[in-house]
């Protein structure tokens, strides 16, 4: 039997370097180069459809995405003859004749389905300018898109598939290559279609296609810290009309009373782990970092207030009202400052403690930041192109938390990223959550990592390490008051700065907790459970400028499953490694 060294020279004189087949000796080399050349045309016509993309010019786009799917039909049918499957099961070429031909299926594949997709988008893509009047129409349109994307990223999904049950090692590194890129980038496509997909059959009916909807609007202020993001330091109620946006009612946190009773059912585990107050106050209602939770209870406050029930909640926070002002452009107050995408994370969650000592005033300009984006954030909806990146970065960073009280959309919600919902699936997991438990303003000022090393799988089970490390940066120099207040026990001196720190590692469904060590040191931490996964925490007090580590070994259940480490919205981006050593483990 051939050495792999002589097999792969072999493979190599066969297959051409660029990943596609160029066959000699006894195959026609004219077929194997024409395959070769219609793959690297269609490459090339793909991306120059990405260059052209950004001009919204369909002459342009059409002329490229016509190109890429007549040279991906060619090279198709050039492997999907009876010669090219006599290779497929030659030696020595036959598993690179095999990918080469699900490379050709899948580019096939992929360029009628951005076909499809353009066709049923064209709005979308070719819009230069819309007026909000036009939103209905945009909403119907959108509407009409949503079972063309999502056919579209069901056959992703299944040319994905098959591609992926090809040889992942032919012998030729660059073939090897493309096929871990074309999956990439296909699975890459699906998710964005599916997305695309989810939103075309949920904004219909929540922008209130068939009915005016209301839902209870949260601005969290991340600069203290609770599972969702931050304190819910101000809110409002958005009405949804027809496509049309209005936000009413906005008011700070203590325009919602506390409710003597609970206002929601969330569960035994929850009740023990966050107690009553997570279900009767405001400030305490988003300690979990499941979305469902608070948003519920949130509604349940507006409705023990106001005796009046919501349709959903949404949630954002300073970050994503930056992104937005990305595409609204600078907005003015009264009094005449200026609000940008630049300013504002440091305006409202820095500046304004140091600007105004009352609360009160403080909490009034905060209203009136919030109010000013709400008033122009329907003009940005003119121009669909550009708002949609700024909303994909939103959903991606959890800057914006979508809820229907509507079983059937809640459970598509649920199924994305702008749920904020804490998956039950099993699988490798790691999910840091930080609850300020100071009463403070110092979150602004928190710097996270967390290392996620997992090693192989060995008789249905694998260890692994969570390292997490968190700095309190505070700043050198005096900070107000209201920022460094220690509410937790103001009877006892404190270093100004220092802060206090709730700090929950959750780790996958089913895993068990061999050790903790607090800066080397092993320590005890309470453990509990929220929607099965196993939750490990405790307090931990900082000096200004201090830096603790905390690390968790673990011994969890053997999946191929790649790691979930979602990302709490704070001010600051948390750094994040994930080290998955997959030998021995199945999917």
């Amino acid at each position: 039997m051939p050495s792999r060294g002589r097999r792969r020279v072999v493979i190599t004189g066969l297959l051409a370097p660029v990943a596609v087949v160029a066959l000699a000796g006894g195959w026609s080399a004219h077929l194997g180069l024409s395959v070769r050349d219609h793959l690297e045309a269609a490459r090339s016509a793909l991306l120059q459809l990405r260059a052209v993309t950004s001009t919204r010019d369909p002459a342009l786009m059409g002329r490229a995405l016509a190109d890429a799917q007549r040279h991906a039909a060619e090279a198709r049918r050039l492997t999907a003859g009876a010669y090219w499957t006599m290779m497929t099961h030659a030696p020595l070429v036959g598993a690179g004749a095999t990918t080469v031909r699900g490379l050709a299926e899948t580019a096939a594949e992929l360029t009628d389905v951005l076909t499809a997709v353009q066709r049923a988008a064209a709005a979308f893509v070719t819009v230069k300018a819309h007026s909000p009047d036009s939103t209905p129409e945009l909403l119907t349109e959108l509407g009409a898109a949503a079972p063309v994307l999502d056919e579209a990223a069901g056959r992703l999904a299944r040319a994905g598939s098959r591609l992926a049950a090809t040889p992942a090692e032919t012998g030729v590194d660059l073939l090897d290559q493309a096929r871990d890129t074309a999956l990439h980038e296909v699975d890459r496509l699906r998710g964005w279609l599916a997305g695309a997909a989810t939103a075309g059959a949920l904004l219909p009916p929540m922008l209130g296609r068939d009915g005016p909807r209301h839902y209870f609007l949260a601005f969290q202020t991340n600069a203290e810290s609770r599972g969702t993001g931050g304190l819910v330091g101000a809110f409002g109620i958005l009405r949804a009309d027809h496509g049309k946006i209005g936000i009413k009612r906005l008011s700070a946190n203590s325009g919602l009373a506390p409710s003597p009773a609970p206002v929601a059912d969330h569960g035994p585990d929850f009740l023990a782990r966050y107690g009553p107050s997570a279900v009767t106050l405001l400030s305490n209602s988003n300690l979990s970092p499941h979305f469902p939770y608070a948003a519920a209870t949130w509604t349940g406050l507006w409705e023990h207030n106001t005796g009046r029930r919501l349709d959903g909640a949404l949630a954002t926070d300073p970050v994503g009202l930056s992104y937005l002002l990305q595409v609204i452009g600078p907005i003015t107050l009264p009094g005449g400052e200026t609000v940008t995408a630049e300013n504002v994370v440091d305006l409202t969650e820095r500046t304004a403690y140091a600007r105004y000592t009352d609360p009160v005033a403080r909490k009034r300009f905060l209203i009136r930041v919030a109010g000013a984006v709400s008033e122009a954030l329907p003009e940005s909806f003119a121009e669909p192109s550009k708002l949609l990146p700024v909303l994909l970065r939103m959903v991606g960073e959890r800057r914006i938390q979508v809820w229907s009280r509507r079983p059937a959309e809640q459970s598509r919600l649920a199924a994305t990223a702008v749920g904020g919902v804490l998956p039950r699936r099993p699988g490798p997991f790691a999910g840091l959550v930080v609850n300020n438990s100071a009463g403070g303003k110092l979150d602004y000022y928190l710097e996270r990592s967390l290392d996620y090393e997992l090693d192989q799988c060995w008789g249905g089970l694998r260890s692994a390490t969570v390292r997490v490390r968190l700095t309190n940066d505070v700043p050198r120099g005096s900070l107000p008051g209201y920022v460094t207040s220690r509410l937790d026990s103001p009877e006892r001196p404190h270093a100004p700065g220092s802060n206090l720190l709730w700090v929950s590692l959750y780790a996958g469904v089913g895993a068990e907790l061999r050790a903790v060590r607090l800066d080397g040191d092993r320590i005890p931490v309470i453990e509990e459970d929220e929607r099965s996964h196993p939750v490990y925490s405790t307090l931990l007090e900082f000096a200004p400028r201090q830096s603790r580590t905390l690390e968790f070994d673990l011994m969890e259940s053997s999946s191929g499953a790649p790691p979930l480490v979602p990302v709490q919205p704070l001010v600051r981006p948390q750094r994040t490694r994930v080290v998955a050593d997959t030998r021995g483990c199945t999917p």
